[in-house]
């Protein structure tokens, strides 16, 4: 179902249409403080594109009351799938950006400005904000992929404990925010809907670069991000995010063998991942409800999901 009351942006040269995505569900205290914030853009936002994946817990009958938004309501597709169709949906809006996010980040009223000046700074294709939480730098963005070495690590030169003031150039971010020039979308497409959730942006940002677009870091647009599970303990942490663990595995592992150099990485690098949790699950399973040894299973089946490339949402 969809909502298309907003109005009509006008785009102009000087000051660049920017169509904001955001991807919603079962969130909605999040997505109210998300939504005022990109209201309160120091760099008026010509559209906000929701898409609401199913959401049970009063978002639809909400969202139905704004009259400035275009609203998707659709079954959860994840992230991935929410993604997908947002931008399907905002290449039809004369915008020359897409601006992506979940619903559990609040973008500062400068954020977007400063993505756009620096845009016209570099020749930047993506632009990616310095996210925050509590105030502390949060960033899971690197600088490149390694696709050839099995026992490292995809993702080299993670921002993750580094401190940088000044735009750097990088090779991956999360849909977090990430400023996306339409061109991008047009060349190589949508985000790939059967991942779900997870690895789903590291996909799309390792596509864009290997079309030859740039994506550069700007620690002066700041976001501040949600933090879930503050409270909790390793074992409840562990058994609220459990079932995510198939999809990190298998998107991880597919990522590996679909791009990897070499038969070591196509297969070992999933195994390694895959193993470390297998052990984890077997030797605490006795002794905590984190984990059990049934999950055992379900993680191996994950793995060869993803040797196999076999995608998309799993219904057990």
């Amino acid at each position: 179902m969809e909502n298309t009351n907003a109005p009509t942006p006008t785009p102009h040269a000087a000051n660049p249409a920017v169509v904001a995505v955001v991807v919603t569900y079962n969130r909605l205290e999040l997505l109210r403080r998300n939504l005022d914030c990109l209201r309160a853009q120091t760099h008026p936002l010509a559209g906000i594109v929701v898409v609401n994946n199913g959401s049970t817990d009063g978002t639809e009958q909400w969202l139905d009351s704004q009259t400035d938004l275009t609203v998707i309501t659709q079954d959860n597709c994840g992230g991935a799938g929410g993604f997908a169709r947002g931008l399907i949906v905002a290449l039809h809006l004369p915008a020359a950006w897409l601006w992506c996010m979940d619903d559990d980040v609040f973008p500062r009223p400068t954020c977007l400005e400063e993505l756009l000046r620096e845009s016209a700074r570099q020749k930047a294709d993506i632009l990616a904000p310095r996210r925050l939480v509590d105030g502390r730098v949060y960033s899971n963005d690197f600088v490149s992929y390694d696709l050839s070495r099995p026992f490292a690590s995809l993702y080299v030169g993670k921002h993750v404990g580094t401190r940088t003031d000044v735009p750097v150039e990088i090779a991956g971010t999360a849909f977090e925010g990430p400023l996306i020039r339409r061109e991008v979308v047009e060349r190589i497409g949508l985000p790939n809907r059967d991942l779900f959730i997870f690895c789903d942006d590291t996909d799309y940002c390792l596509r864009a670069t290997r079309a030859g677009f740039r994506i550069f870091y700007v620690p002066a647009a700041l976001m501040d991000k949600h933090q879930f599970f503050s409270t909790d303990n390793w074992s409840q942490r562990q058994q609220k995010k459990k079932w995510k663990r198939y999809y990190q595995i298998r998107n991880s592992t597919y990522l590996n063998h679909h791009y990897g150099r070499n038969w070591a990485v196509r297969h070992l690098r999933g195994f390694n991942a895959v193993a470390g949790y297998m052990v984890i699950a077997a030797v605490t399973a006795p002794f905590s409800k984190a984990w059990r040894l049934t999950d055992i299973g379900r993680l191996w089946r994950a793995y060869r999901d993803g040797l196999a490339e076999h995608l998309g949402i799993i219904h057990d």
